[in-house]
């Protein structure tokens, strides 16, 4: 799983969260349960303009408890640690977003390529190659430590060190002469698929 794709998961999950706690506290706070004649179970946490989102009772339930602030104090330095973590995570980048491509010293032309574009190109070149199911491709490092990082799934039976050469005769050589670098290390992790038993067939029923 790619981090935009956890980045969206996450944003979305705090998002459904935020909105219906939101709900909640605007459906309480405009005492819209009475407006519509709706009545609320009794552990609802809010239902009237005048009453506290957390009771008296829920705030000091365990408060004379030994583990009661140690736990409080330690939940909340999880999600601050947590939160930290998420939020470098996303300053730092395992490759830059765009790379710059070769161009005609005279013609004072500076062309660039998304990054994500030639992870694109690489894994639908891999996925062409012969005996290639799947292909997943991403680049990481920077300048001249762009490397290319990724894992290939084979179809039963297929030969690896084949399928190696193929990549690097073909969809390497082509990324290699697209951004002028002369190496472009790659880094895939192989692996062949296993043949799925045939059905048994049903025996015809004898009426």
């Amino acid at each position: 799983m790619s981090r935009s794709t956890v980045n969206r998961i996450l944003l979305a999950v705090a998002g459904v969260l935020l909105l219906l706690g939101g709900l909640l506290v605007l459906a309480g706070g405009l005492d819209l349960y009475a407006r519509l004649n709706l009545d609320p179970p009794h552990w609802w946490p809010l239902t009237s303009p005048d009453q506290p989102l957390f009771s008296h009772a829920s705030r000091t339930r365990w408060t004379d408890r030994d583990w009661w602030w140690p736990a409080v104090v330690g939940a909340l330095s999880l999600v601050i640690v947590l939160g930290l973590w998420w939020f470098f995570a996303q300053l730092r980048r395992t490759a830059p977003s765009s790379l710059a491509l070769p161009a005609p010293a005279d013609a004072g032309l500076r062309l660039r390529l998304r990054t994500k574009a030639l992870e694109d190109a690489l894994r639908s070149g891999v996925q062409r190659l012969p005996e290639v199911q799947r292909a997943r491709v991403r680049m990481e490092g920077r300048g001249k430590r762009l490397a290319v990082r990724g894992t290939v799934l084979l179809a039963p039976g297929g030969d690896p060190a084949t399928l190696l050469r193929r990549i690097e005769a073909g969809p390497l050589t082509e990324a290699r002469t697209s951004v002028g670098l002369n190496g472009l290390p790659a880094r895939l992790r192989l692996r062949v698929a296993t043949k799925k038993p045939a059905a048994t067939p049903k025996h015809p029923r004898v009426l």
